[in-house]
């Protein structure tokens, strides 16, 4: 496909008007101000368009779209226990199914090419990950309450099985990556495992880390160090490692994340809904830690819309800290974008450069809210809107287009979510 006359948002963070982007495969091979020479294939005329890189939801929970608007204006303890865990206590993987294909097609219409999910049902949303042609890193949700061995968790079994036969499925598409829920649903001992297993397959682990001030100082209590320093101590930051929410840090814990190369991924509209806080952004970005940007589940977000995510983080530190200066847009558009891809250990993805994976987005610019342009950057973070999307491209393949999905049947699925959904509501 060669995309024509179109503006692009480049590496730096500034547009560019009146590009060519060509892709051959599953690469960009070519950008410039000229037209290429040779047959492209099909030609996309960008006029009133903007190109960009796709992207990266870098916390989620997809299944979980089903309980989306479940559990209102509640607070932590009573969402989780009279709404939340009842309700997935009754999911199955013939729930799980339509769930993550609805997930993924709201991602897809709002430009994510690509998503990092902690879960369980993990075969399941494999299947429907491959199926649809998004990328993912997927792990499997790990709790032990008891004493019982990492190797006797069905957990193990299911990572086993995950990673022999999908890590790297769909051509690279599919991550597998190894998952502690938390400190404080899990063991010592456990964890120390998981920390064994990753360094042992090699691959990069994805936690929750203080989202809220009682999970931060009960882990005090417990082990005389906050959740950040436990896991470095029980070696789990030994392999690449993200960090979702990280609200209630420390000063040493910002010293053993930058240590350790750890990326946070930030998720405001979850933190601010469950009244959890606010992430120390500016100070996490000041000190050179990598900072992404995900979405948590729509349980407690209501949406996958990472242009909204993005809008938010751009702001809400501004009025926290009370300094307009900070969180950049610049800023923001890294953390939805190439922030996200390299916390997947996509290197080479998030950016609109020949030789990388064709992993973009289309937005329609020639909408009210979009006009004047002073500085695109703002418009971007300030002013778009994830409909603004107009196709999603993931490996050179176009998923999404002007209303259409390509590999998904999606009123089969929003119907199946439904029905999923309504069965689970007689069964409580």
């Amino acid at each position: 496909m060669l995309f024509e006359n179109i503006s692009v948002l480049t590496p730096d963070f500034t547009v560019v008007s009146g590009q060519y982007v060509g892709v051959k495969a599953d690469k960009i091979a070519y950008v410039g101000d000229k037209k290429p020479e040779g047959d492209w294939g099909e030609c996309y005329n960008g006029a009133g368009k903007l190109l960009m890189p796709g992207l990266v939801n870098s916390h989620s929970h997809a299944p979980m779209t089903l309980l989306r608007g479940y559990g209102e204006n509640l607070e932590l303890q009573r969402w989780l226990n009279e709404r939340i865990f009842p309700f997935e206590d009754k999911l199955s993987d013939a729930a799980v199914a339509p769930s993550t294909r609805l997930a993924i097609a709201e991602m897809l219409r709002f430009g994510t090419v690509s998503f990092s999910d902690m879960y369980f049902f993990s075969q399941t949303m494999a299947d429907a990950i491959l199926e649809s042609g998004i990328k993912c890193n997927l792990s499997r949700g790990l709790t032990v309450f008891d004493d019982s061995d990492y190797e006797q968790t069905a957990a193990y079994r299911d990572n086993c099985d995950l990673l022999e036969r999908y890590q790297g499925a769909g051509d690279g598409r599919l991550k597998i990556d190894l998952c502690i829920h938390g400190e404080y649903t899990t063991t010592p001992k456990v964890v120390k495992a998981v920390a064994a297993h990753a360094k042992e397959q090699d691959v990069r682990v994805h936690i929750h880390l203080s989202e809220t001030q009682s999970e931060h100082e009960d882990c005090k209590k417990r082990h005389g160090m906050t959740p950040a320093a436990y896991f470095e101590a029980m070696g789990l930051f030994d392999q690449p490692a993200t960090a979702a929410h990280c609200v209630w840090l420390e000063q040493s814990d910002f010293d053993i994340l930058k240590r350790k190369g750890v990326t946070v991924a930030s998720c405001p509209v979850s933190n601010m809904k469950l009244a959890s806080g606010f992430a120390p952004i500016p100070e996490l970005m000041r000190q050179g830690i990598r900072v992404a940007l995900g979405t948590d589940s729509v349980a407690s977000n209501n949406s996958l819309n990472l242009f909204k995510e993005m809008f938010l983080f751009a702001n809400v530190y501004k009025g926290a800290s009370h300094d307009p200066t900070v969180v950049t847009p610049a800023q923001a558009l890294a953390a939805a974008t190439v922030n996200g891809m390299h916390a997947q250990g996509r290197m080479n993805s998030g950016a609109i450069v020949e030789g990388n994976q064709a992993d973009l987005i289309v937005l329609d610019t020639a909408v009210p809210w979009m006009v004047p342009v002073h500085d695109w950057t703002t418009n971007l973070v300030y002013s778009a809107q994830g409909s603004d999307v107009c196709l999603t491209m993931v490996d050179g393949k176009v998923l999404y287009e002007n209303g259409e999905y390509r590999t998904i049947d999606i009123e089969k699925v929003q119907y199946e979510s439904q029905r999923a959904t309504d069965a689970i509501l007689a069964q409580l």
